[in-house]
């Protein structure tokens, strides 16, 4: 059941309250003035609403039918609203009155909770705060399309893709909050310089930032490694050394690949994030700690935890904030961008004679899956400059073949045919551009276009060429 507020000027801004009471309904609705109000009473009415109106607010009841007793119904409906649209601010109303469900609203991106019975007024000064902050964001966005000349973002990762600005602005965001984060991505796509960017956000910033490698170091040693040891505590242990998390003690502490620590470490891992303090091996006294914990990894921690080989418990301490790291043939346009930084870093050192990239290297770049992502596509870009006789770099000297293999991006949950093609649109104008660095009027020619096309494309996009 969905109802739309048709007879409002269509420039109002759009809040949709999904809510199965008709009492409520009409108060809410009445309650709202300077916006256009829309109404749906489950799932199905807000998701038709979500899709035909875009709303930038939403106000959803947890207590949906055919669960208006519970919370399940609501929390579909939280999920498909954000996977359609990920900037919409959810405000979740429940009447169960459990912190547990607030919690896990917010964990899964609702904006804030509210508790019935409700308050309009309360519920109302909610609603403009959000409103007010979606327009702030807009013009953030905006801003920085126009700004960024350089393409770098948190800790000097460089990228124009809104899909990593976007991982940079939500680290920013919680660096100063003292959460412990955890980045899930593949191998290569810069977790710990994000982390490292995290580090230098925060207040901790004058503190060291510690980087240990779980999956490099021998099981045997890694206890050592992260706890230290007393002298004598074990054969070889010929001094007194402080541990990975003691080093790090003022500052932040980056776990990579954090699922290949074994279980009995795991253990001594939570005691430390639950009491703040360590021992050493061999040791017998406690010694406080403020450490950070930032972690890391490529693995499915959920699929470990289902087969008892990840603890749950330490799961949700070390990923109170949980940041996916998207894979370089997710971010269109970043490959070119990144391959005439390595260029120009590596050639005048390597091969001073090399000076960019032929039309057909471009092209192989920037069609490339690169499942190695930044990491693979660095070590190519370096093979190539030791490799290139001419002045530029070609297809042959990256050692790429001529055909692409397959869509970057993957299936995607479209809100609708509009934001189909407009996502469409920038992805193939980001490439053109990256590719003609900036020159409009060779972008449109790789587009097909005119440039005064290309011009107003820009302009309605709010892009920066």
């Amino acid at each position: 059941m969905s109802e739309t507020g048709s007879d409002l000027p269509k420039s109002l801004p759009k809040l949709l309250i999904v809510e199965d009471d008709p009492g409520l309904q009409a108060q809410l609705k009445w309650a709202y003035e300077g916006y256009m109000v829309l109404i749906a009473g489950d799932h199905d009415g807000a998701i038709e609403l979500l899709r035909a109106e875009e709303p930038a607010v939403v106000t959803l009841d947890l207590g949906l039918p055919p669960d208006p007793d519970g919370t399940r119904e609501g929390f579909r409906t939280l999920k498909a609203i954000l996977e359609m649209k990920p900037d919409t601010k959810v405000i979740v109303v429940s009447g169960h009155g459990e912190r547990a469900s607030a919690l896990t609203a917010i964990a899964n991106g609702a904006w804030d909770f509210y508790q019935k019975p409700i308050d309009i007024e309360e519920l109302g000064l909610i609603v403009r705060r959000a409103f007010h902050v979606r327009e702030l964001e807009v013009e953030n966005a905006r801003l920085a399309e126009q700004g960024a000349s350089d393409n770098r973002v948190l800790g000097g990762m460089i990228t124009g893709a809104p899909e990593m600005q976007k991982v940079a602005r939500t680290i920013e965001r919680v660096a100063n909050l003292g959460v412990s984060v955890m980045l899930l991505g593949a191998s290569g796509t810069g977790k710990e310089l994000l982390a490292r960017g995290l580090h230098e956000a925060s207040g901790r910033r004058d503190g060291a930032f510690v980087a240990i490698n779980c999956a490099a170091i021998p099981e045997n040693l890694l206890e050592s490694e992260l706890f230290g040891h007393e002298k004598g505590a074990f054969t070889g242990a010929v001094k007194t050394t402080e541990g990975k998390i003691e080093l790090a003690h003022g500052g932040t502490l980056f776990l990579d690949e954090v699922g290949d620590i074994p279980l009995p470490l795991q253990v001594k891992l939570l005691r430390f994030l639950q009491e703040r303090t360590i021992e050493r091996i061999g040791g017998r006294r406690p010694i406080a700690v403020d450490t950070r914990i930032v972690c890391a990894t490529h693995r499915d921690l959920d699929a470990m935890i289902a087969v008892q080989s990840f603890r749950d418990d330490l799961y949700y301490r070390l990923a109170e904030m949980v940041v996916k790291i998207p894979s370089l043939a997710e971010r269109p346009g970043d490959a070119v961008l990144l391959a005439r930084h390595f260029l120009h870093q590596y050639a005048p050192e390597m091969n001073p004679g090399v000076r960019g990239f032929a039309p057909d290297a471009l092209q192989a770049i920037d069609e490339g899956r690169w499942p190695g992502n930044v990491r693979e596509l660095e070590n190519r870009i370096k093979r190539a400059v030791i490799m290139a006789d001419g002045k530029l770099v070609t297809r042959g000297d990256l050692d790429m073949s001529g055909g692409t293999d397959g869509d970057a991006a993957g299936e995607e949950a479209w809100l609708n045919l509009r934001s189909a093609r407009e996502a469409a649109d920038r992805v193939a104008i980001r490439r053109a551009v990256t590719q003609s660095e900036g020159n409009i009027s060779a972008a449109a020619k790789l587009l097909g276009i005119s440039r005064p096309t290309l011009y107003d494309l820009l302009k309605q996009y709010r892009m920066q060429a």
